[in-house]
């Protein structure tokens, strides 16, 4: 298990649409096995397959994949329908097109626009209708498509950019979770672009792969994390091969055949650190660990690799805000 925890900020934002229309979310987070007492704390991260089966209750209790965020309710199963109808496409930017056209059937359904711009396209989200103060839905939908489109082709599409409508948020920094790329706030649209060349690729799903995808789409889609192709991304894939012992700054680079040296600077200018990288992989194996009971406290501190489980009682805290005592506690 290697995948990105969630911060408990997502939790709070995907819950204010039920919450607007009056439902009490208690029994929504029993259900997804995350205490309450999470939401208080803002360091507090919870795991993806809990975000995941999140989402699913609040649509169930809402009918609505729009989640109470939208102008209009967008019965449970619409992206499912959307879906069958672009399947059978000849190339992306066929299926992409007839998916909007498909969610333009639906009055004051939010805006989707696919748009080409010489050698590159964009993807925007119209907003303004919206009752999204954190703009959950927003950023929802952009992730959505952009991994629907990635999952059509069988390849991830690598964005080159991100842009916001509205001003960065407190939580910018973990942007990195949802888009790997660079992010633009207060611009002039709320988009993803990447390059035009993906559009005229071939589809490679039909409706029997279309079957299993939706399974679990498009939950898990929100819940899982961008597997990019970015350094920060391959350093955590190389973390991760064997926990039980770490590679250090030395021996990750020469993994990737570069040096220590040339390593620390790319790292620098993308804001990271191999020790901040390490950190959060620690933090997120801590998390699905304590969340599952089979091992003892001590037993994970000595996997993740502290002296003594002090170390880690203190790291741990100092990442989520709690001990890892009281996470696992509030975890039953």
């Amino acid at each position: 298990m290697h995948e990105r925890t969630v911060p408990s900020h997502f939790v709070r934002s995907a819950l204010r649409g039920a919450q607007r229309q009056g439902h009490d979310c208690t029994e929504i987070l029993r259900q997804a096995a995350i205490h309450p007492a999470l939401l208080d704390e803002p360091r507090a991260r919870i795991d993806p397959e809990q975000f995941a089966q999140l989402i699913k209750l609040v649509w169930e209790l809402l009918d609505d994949e729009y989640m109470g965020f939208g102008p209009v309710q967008s019965k449970r199963g619409t992206f499912a329908m959307m879906c069958h109808a672009s399947i059978h496409c000849r190339t992306l930017d066929k299926a992409l097109r007839r998916g909007i056209l498909f969610y333009g059937l639906f009055p004051r359904a939010p805006g989707l626009q696919l748009q080409r711009e010489g050698d590159w396209a964009r993807l925007s989200v119209d907003i303004t209708e919206l009752w999204d103060p954190e703009h959950f839905l927003a950023e929802s939908l952009l992730l959505i498509w952009h991994r629907l489109a990635s999952w059509l082709i069988g390849q991830r599409i690598r964005l080159e950019e991100s842009t916001f409508s509205y001003a960065a948020p407190e939580h910018a920094n973990e942007y990195g979770l949802m888009f790997q790329c660079p992010h633009r706030f207060a611009a002039g649209t709320t988009s993803l672009l990447f390059h035009a060349r993906y559009l005229d690729l071939p589809l490679l799903q039909d409706e029997r792969t279309l079957k299993q995808f939706l399974l679990h789409s498009p939950a898990d889609l929100l819940a899982r994390p961008d597997g990019g192709d970015n350094l920060p991304s391959q350093i955590r894939r190389l973390l991760g091969r064997d926990c039980s012992n770490w590679p250090d700054l030395e021996g990750v680079a020469r993994q990737l055949n570069t040096s220590p040296q040339t390593l620390r600077r790319h790292l620098r200018e993308q804001g990271s650190s191999f020790q901040e990288l390490k950190d959060q992989l620690r933090r997120d194996l801590a998390i699905y660990h304590l969340g599952r009971h089979e091992l003892p406290i001590q037993d994970i501190a000595e996997q993740l690799g502290f002296s003594e489980p002090s170390a880690f009682h203190r790291a741990f805290k100092k990442w989520t805000g709690l001990t890892p005592g009281a996470y696992r506690a509030q975890e039953n």
